[in-house]
């Protein structure tokens, strides 16, 4: 099977290479179940292999075939409880394959092909509608929490100790902080990026590919804050920083902390240090 080359990476780990195994069936398996007619692989893949799917009622689907990690292991929920509303249908799941069924955006532009501020507009009217009340299966983000705060230092030191010990214990510490102060548990989505909103014609923009948890508001527009997808620079990053927590009735610092300690959380690729992020800290933390 051709994979687009974002999914290069599940060559290098043994589970990645048990997926590719049994990829083959997995796909020729929803293509009869759900009597697809199928197209070629999406090209943005990166944690799931992405078709264009026609189904028998002249529906217009994206067939997901997910790899097998923690993180986007609730998707389908995540869907399911959002119902449509802001973000993407899901129209069928099949949780032993992990496979997804969903709803295509056309034309699927992404967000940030938009200006900053225009695209910003776009955000601040759709996250309170994903802020819905959420318990069970979703993981709680003070969970989530507690194994970046395992992970971190010794992912830091696994890698040569690559930005300084003042990141690593700054973010642990909000980190412990942030997690057991928590206000009121939403569905949050721990990468809603720019990348991960599309044009549609149902609505003028939809939701994609959320990693769900509960966690409090202040949580769900870090991956906003951060990406680079708007802009890369100290006042980029603070601009959504002081825009999103302004318009949404957020806590400045509590985002502030947040993004910190879940971007450093999210620095590595493999043993891979991923330098743009390790400066949203930087400039994040400098800032007082």
């Amino acid at each position: 099977m051709e994979l687009p080359e974002g999914l290069d990476w599940v060559r290098g780990t043994p589970a990645g290479r048990d997926w590719l195994a049994v990829l083959p069936d997995r796909l020729a398996e929803c293509t009869e179940r759900w009597s697809l007619r199928l197209g070629p692989p999406f090209e943005y893949a990166y944690a799931s292999l992405a078709l264009p799917a026609g189904l028998p009622d002249g529906t217009a689907a994206v067939l997901k075939l997910q790899y097998p990690d923690g993180e986007s292991r609730h998707e389908a929920d995540a869907l399911a409880h959002w119902d449509g509303d802001g973000a993407i249908r899901l129209l069928h799941h099949d949780p032993q394959r992990r496979a997804l069924l969903v709803e295509r955006c056309r034309p699927g532009t992404a967000l940030h092909e938009l200006p900053a501020d225009r695209a910003l507009d776009v955000l601040t009217g759709l996250l309170p509608r994903l802020w819905r009340p959420a318990g069970a299966p979703f993981t709680p983000l003070a969970e989530e929490t507690a194994g970046w705060i395992d992970r971190m230092p010794r992912a830091w030191e696994r890698a040569g100790r690559p930005y300084e010990r003042r990141l690593l214990d700054a973010a642990l510490a909000l980190l412990a902080e942030l997690a057991s102060s928590q206000g009121e548990q939403v569905l949050v989505n721990q990468d809603l990026h720019a990348g991960n909103v599309l044009a549609a014609d149902r609505e003028p923009w939809l939701v994609i590919d959320p990693k769900p948890l509960t966690g409090e508001r202040e949580f769900s527009v870090v991956p906003l804050v951060r990406g680079r997808e708007l802009g890369h620079s100290p006042a980029a990053v603070r601009h959504r920083l002081d825009r999103l927590s302004a318009e949404l009735g957020l806590d400045r610092e509590r985002v502030r902390g947040w993004t910190i300690g879940q971007t450093l959380a999210w620095s590595f690729d493999g043993d891979a240090v991923l330098a743009h992020r390790i400066e949203v800290v930087r400039w994040l933390l400098d800032e007082h």
